[in-house]
């Protein structure tokens, strides 16, 4: 992992900021972009996010693909699927984002989201950037309520399953002053690697700053909190290595 750096606090500038409300809207849902790309997002918004049924799907087909930086062929978008700051969320070829997915590449200075092809997203997962980048690899397959958080950088490697209700946080606080409140105190973030054909169980977290090897698997209800090698096994809180898959 890179060095840790200072996470900039996108949400409280906001809070804080003495700008419209509909400025605020405009900074939160498209960036930087222009009154003219926040009406065209409402506008694609309003025609198709809640459509049910195979009218939603084609209409999302092919009008999402219009906000996004670049969206590859036969993607297929769930009903109520949200994009903030679209035009920094990169899609591959046969892609599918179930229902109720947040996919939210915020950031000022950040990269964005980048989803590899063949990636399948199950519905009510989150993916979140605080001025941080998610590199999502081919054939990568992420289960319900699932939430990705990346203040620096958080990679996926290919074929890696990743089941429902797991947690992995790219960023985290310094807590390190006793006479100041968490909040008040700066936010930093070191990253997360997740290596290729990782099997990462249900319920598991990974804390920011950890890599975990190709081809390992972490076992249900883990608490990542330190590397793990390649080929292990590793369960319980926090995860130890149980044994070489090999």
């Amino acid at each position: 992992m890179t060095e840790p750096h200072e996470i900039l606090d996108i949400q409280q500038q906001l809070v804080n900021s003495e700008a419209s409300p509909m400025r605020k809207y405009l900074a939160l849902v498209i960036g930087r972009g222009s009154w003219l790309s926040l009406l065209k997002y409402e506008v694609i918004i309003l025609l198709c996010s809640t459509v049910p049924g195979a009218l939603g799907l084609a209409l999302r087909k092919v009008l999402y693909p219009r906000l996004l930086g670049r969206c590859g062929r036969n993607v297929v978008f769930g009903a109520n699927v949200v994009l903030r700051h679209p035009k920094k969320i990169v899609i591959g070829d046969n892609v599918v984002i179930d229902d109720n997915c947040l996919l939210d590449a915020k950031g000022e200075s950040n990269a964005g989201i980048t989803i590899g092809s063949g990636v399948f997203i199950g519905r009510n997962t989150i993916l979140h950037c605080k001025n941080g980048d998610i590199l999502i690899g081919d054939d990568v397959n992420i289960g319900f309520n699932c939430d990705i958080a990346s203040s620096h950088k958080v990679e996926i490697g290919r074929k890696t399953l990743i089941a429902a209700y797991s947690y992995i946080v790219g960023g985290g606080h310094d807590f390190s002053k006793t006479d100041a409140s968490v909040m008040d105190q700066k936010r930093i973030a070191k990253g997360i690697a997740i290596g290729a054909e990782v099997w990462i169980g249900a319920g598991v977290i990974v804390q920011d700053g950890c890599t975990i090897g190709e081809s390992t698997i972490v076992g249900a209800g883990a608490v990542v909190n330190a590397d793990l090698p390649a080929k292990v096994i590793a369960v319980g809180l926090p995860a130890r290595v149980l044994r070489s898959r090999e």
